[in-house]
Parts: structure tokens; sequence; C-alpha cells
């Protein structure tokens, strides 16, 4: 018996699905997505905005565990921006047939159909459905959404343990073998040479690597700051009021990509929310890189009119999924000052840290209305749903967490909060 045709509505409720989610589930959500109109076995998506983890993946261990960054460039060089192509490419270490599409963001879609040689069904509607969650993903990362301040720090912080490691194991194998291949006994001295170089270049590439990646996933703050101002420059073209910039000196130690990205769009935020006030003819914007944090510092000689509720609203999340704290200070006649001050080192990794980071943004509001002891028709009421969309989010957040009762629930929530700064707001009139 065939299945009913899906409405437009349905497909768009669906597509929205799919980038309302939480970030670092995407791949997956567009996977099942796509899975009847565009069968795959594998699905990769691939962005450099994204500092953390540029590779969102979904699908076939074996492929995607084994794509790289090079074979995932050379397939987005051959893609025109919102346009896609089928064919053989080297993917996972081997030659497939994919379907790709390329967004105008520059970022790129991957499938590796359940049938290799047949080309992608509804092509315009692919690129044109990828196009939606590419625009999505750009958005958070622009605008430093939480989820993606989160996924982007735990991604980080995995990636640069795990190369570490490797680095440490496959530095001490390599010294091991040129040590070995220096020594007197071995005879063949041309064949100790080829050896010798051969290593030097592994550790070489392999010292590299670390490189690249921290290429990927740092700034330097005077980079960072500079690429601020123009998007600064963008946001105030059409008003006269003056920045005084103070940018921190150069060089200095390397800011994590995600705290970067945080740093400028909260920044943006503070200087539109200043430039708000009337009667405002100038503001100053500075940072600064103690080697421990990354301090924002805006203030104005205004007349102290800055909306200091809506701010902390727009700030606070942002602020809270880095362990940043934030100072708002507010005097009449005086003018207002913002201090966000981002450490560099992230927290060290809680159990229940990791679980509470597989719960969407709707569903960590929900556990926030539980730990002040709000029973389900309250919580409703605060949130403007109904108390069976309650219910449902209450049901998913103990199977995320692993726990029987909303008590449980509850310690879970709390207990990542001590011993951590929480985001501080103050606002004096």
């Amino acid at each position: 018996m065939t299945a009913p045709p899906v409405s437009d509505a349905e497909r768009l409720r669906s597509i929205r699905q799919v980038i309302a989610g939480p970030l670092f589930e995407i791949a997956h959500r567009l996977s099942d997505f796509l899975q009847p109109r565009w069968p795959h076995t594998a699905l990769v998506i691939f962005t450099r905005e994204c500092t953390g983890r540029p590779r969102k993946v979904a699908g076939d261990a074996q492929i995607v565990s084994a794509v790289t960054i090079d074979e995932l460039e050379v397939i987005k060089d051959d893609a025109r921006p919102a346009a896609g192509y089928s064919g053989t490419k080297h993917l996972g270490g081997q030659a497939r047939w994919i379907w790709a599409a390329r967004d105008t963001t520059d970022t790129l879609l991957v499938l590796v159909p359940q049938t290799p040689g047949t080309p992608a069904p509804h092509d315009e509607e692919l690129s044109a459905v990828f196009g939606l969650v590419a625009t999505s993903i750009s958005q958070q990362v622009v605008q430093a959404s939480p989820d993606y301040l989160a996924e982007s720090r735990a991604a980080s912080v995995e990636r640069a343990r795990t190369i570490a490691e490797l680095t440490a194991a496959h530095e001490a194998s390599l010294a091991s073998i040129l040590s070995a291949l220096r020594s007197r006994s071995l005879d063949d001295a041309q064949a100790r040479l080829t050896a010798r170089e051969a290593a030097t270049a592994a550790l070489l590439a392999l010292r590299s690597t670390q490189t690249h990646d921290r290429a990927l996933s740092e700034e330097t703050p005077a980079a960072a700051f500079k690429r601020l101002r123009r998007e600064i420059a963008t946001l105030l073209r059409d008003q006269t009021i003056n920045i005084d910039y103070i940018a921190p000196p150069a060089g200095g130690r390397p800011i994590p990509g995600e705290v970067a990205y945080a740093a400028r769009a909260m920044t943006a935020t503070c200087t539109l929310a200043f430039t708000a006030q009337a009667d405002l003819s100038r503001i100053r914007i500075g940072w600064q890189c103690d080697g421990t944090n990354l301090i924002v510092d805006i203030r104005d000689q205004g007349p102290g009119g800055l909306d200091s509720d809506t701010l902390r609203h727009q700030l606070d999340a942002r602020a809270r999924a880095l362990g940043a704290t934030l100072t708002i200070e507010v005097l009449d006649g005086w003018g207002s000052r913002v201090i966000i001050t981002y450490p560099l080192e992230p927290p060290a990794t809680r159990a229940n840290e990791e679980l509470l980071a597989d719960l969407n943004a709707r569903e960590r509001e929900v556990l926030a209305h539980l730990s002040s002891g709000k029973r389900n028709k309250a919580i409703a009421d605060e949130l403007g749903v109904s108390e069976s969309t309650v219910k449902f989010h209450v049901g998913k957040i103990l199977r995320k967490l692993g726990v029987a009762t909303r008590g449980e629930a509850v310690a879970i929530g709390l207990q990542p909060e001590q011993g951590r700064a929480v985001p501080e707001v103050t606002a004096t009139r």
C-alpha cells in the first residue's frame, strides 16, 4: 500500500524541526529528513565557520569516520555555489559515487547514495532544502548562539586532547626509529639515510597536524579584534557615533575559536544596545587578553539610558555557555559600562555536564523551571504552551539524562553550577 503524499505544510514543519534542534545533532536530523526522497548511507556537512566541529556527520561509521577535510575541500571546489552535482570523488579513503550541494554560505553537503551511479533526484530541491539548513548554521555561528558555543567548545576540547595524545605517541615512536637508524651498528648507510629522511619528514608532518588544527580552531586576539572592527563598521554604517577602539597587543596567546566568535557577537550586541540611547555620540570598545582570560570592556559617557534588562536577556545564555562572567553598570547621568570576561581554558568536564549537553534549548529551559520547584502547569503558563507539551519535554529530559524521576533530573541540573562561575549582572540606577 502506497503511503499518502506528504503535504507542503508537513514538509515545512519537518524542515523546521531539522534547524530548530541542537547544532551537534543537525546532521542526524537532516539525514532523517532527506532519507525518504534522497536515500543514502552516509551524510556529511562541512563548514569552516564551525571552529570546533567543521564536519557534522551521520550514517555509516566506516565512511564518515574516515572523511578528511582535504577530501571535502576538493569536493567543494568542484561544486558551484547554490548548485549541486553527482559523480565519483575520493571520500573516506576511497573513490565513491556521491551527491554534493554547495550553498552560497560556502557550506557543503555530501551524500553517499544507497544506489551508486545514480544522479541525485530532485537536485534543485535538495540544494534549496540544504540552503535553509546552511543558513541556520551560519546564523547560529554569527550570532554565537548558546547551542553553537556549547557544541563548539566540547568539540574543540575533545579534538585538542586527541591530537595531543596522538602527537605524543607518534613522536615517541618516530624518535625511537630515528635513534635506531642513527646507530653505527647498521651497515647499510644509504638505507639509514633514506629511512632517516622519511622518518624526519613524518615527524614534521605530524607536528604540522597540530599547527593546522590550531589554525582552524584558534585566532590571535589582535586578528579577532581586527575582524570585529570590520563587523562593527558594517553595523553602524548609517550612524554618526564615534567609536574608540582599544585593541589588544599584537601576538599573545591565541584564543579558542568559539571564544572569538562569542566575543565578537556579544560585543556587537552591546554596541547596538549602547547606540539605542538618545544623545550618545561616543563609545569606547576595548579588548585585552591576560593569558588566562579575554576581557571585553565597552563603555560610554552618555545619559545612562542603557536597557540593561534586555541586554542581559540577550547575553546571559551565551555567557553561561562559555563560563564567562558578565557585569553591567548603568548610572543616571554618568554613563554605562559592560565587562565580559571569557576564560580561555574550558572548565574541567564533569559527567553531568556531558549529559546536560545533550539537552536542546527548550529542554534546558524546562529543566531550569523544574529546578526552581515549579510544577507542569506553572511551567506551561510561563512558557505559553500546553501542559501536555511540558510533560513531553519532561519525558525527553528524563530519557536523555538516564533518570527515572524529576528529582534526579533536578539534581543533575543543579550539580554543574557548583564551583563554576555563574554570569553576574548588576544594574545600578
